[in-house]
C-alpha cells in the first residue's frame, strides 16, 4: 500500500509540475524577457495594424513592392491550400518536368519585370514561408520599384542598404533582407525633393 501511496503522489507531483508550474514558468519568462519574440514577431504598419509576422513570409506582386521568394504552398494563405500553417517543399527531383516548367515560368516572369533572375527569385525555400530575399534578389528589383514609384534609385538602394539582416551570432547564415519589413520601410519612404 505505501508503493501505491508513493506512485499516485509521485504522479501527481510530476503532473502539477509538468502541466502547470514549468508552463506557467516559461510562459512568464517568454513575456518579460522577450515579448516581441513570444507574441509571433508581429509586425505592424504605421497605423499601428497588424500586417504580418517577420518569422512568415508573404506573396507581393505589384510592381511598387518588392517581390518575396517563390512558395510551393502560397505562403499558406491560397484558397488551394486547405488550412494555414501549412509548410514545405515541393521535393521535385532536378529532372522532373514539372519542376524545370515551373522554373521557366518564374524566369520569364522576373525576365518580362526586367529583373535578373537570382536563385532565391526563381527557387522555393525548404518551408515555402521564409521572408527573407537575399541582397542580390533586392537590388535587382532597385530599378523596377523606383520606375513604378517615380522614386530615385538611390533612395531604393540606401533602403535596401538599411533593412539587411545580417549573419545569426555574426557567422550562422548568409545576410538577407526581410521583405515584409522592407516594403513597409518603402511605404514610409518619401520622394527625393
Amino acid at each position: 500500500m505505501s508503493q501505491l501511496n508513493k506512485a499516485v503522489r509521485s504522479t501527481l507531483a510530476l503532473w502539477l509540475l509538468t502541466a502547470f508550474l514549468y508552463p506557467l514558468f516559461m510562459l512568464f519568462c517568454g513575456q518579460i524577457a522577450l515579448p516581441f519574440q513570444a507574441n509571433g514577431s508581429l509586425i505592424t504598419n504605421s497605423q499601428g495594424t497588424v500586417v504580418g509576422s517577420a518569422l512568415i513570409g508573404q506573396p507581393f506582386n505589384s510592381d511598387r513592392y518588392f517581390w518575396s521568394r517563390p512558395s510551393t504552398v502560397k505562403y499558406s494563405i491560397a484558397p488551394e491550400v486547405a488550412k494555414t500553417g501549412v509548410s514545405g517543399a515541393s521535393n521535385l527531383a532536378p529532372s522532373n518536368p514539372e519542376l524545370l516548367k515551373r522554373i521557366q515560368v518564374e524566369v520569364a516572369r522576373l525576365k518580362q519585370a526586367n529583373i535578373q533572375p537570382t536563385a532565391d527569385l526563381v527557387y522555393t525555400s525548404g518551408s515555402g514561408l521564409d521572408p527573407h530575399i537575399s541582397i542580390a534578389a533586392a537590388q535587382a528589383q532597385v530599378r523596377r520599384i523606383a520606375s513604378a514609384r517615380n522614386l530615385n534609385p538611390a533612395q531604393i538602394q540606401t533602403l535596401v542598404s538599411q533593412n539587411i539582416d545580417g549573419r545569426f551570432l555574426g557567422i550562422f547564415g548568409e545576410p538577407g533582407i526581410n521583405v515584409l519589413q522592407l516594403n513597409i520601410a518603402l511605404d514610409a519612404l518619401q520622394p527625393a525633393s
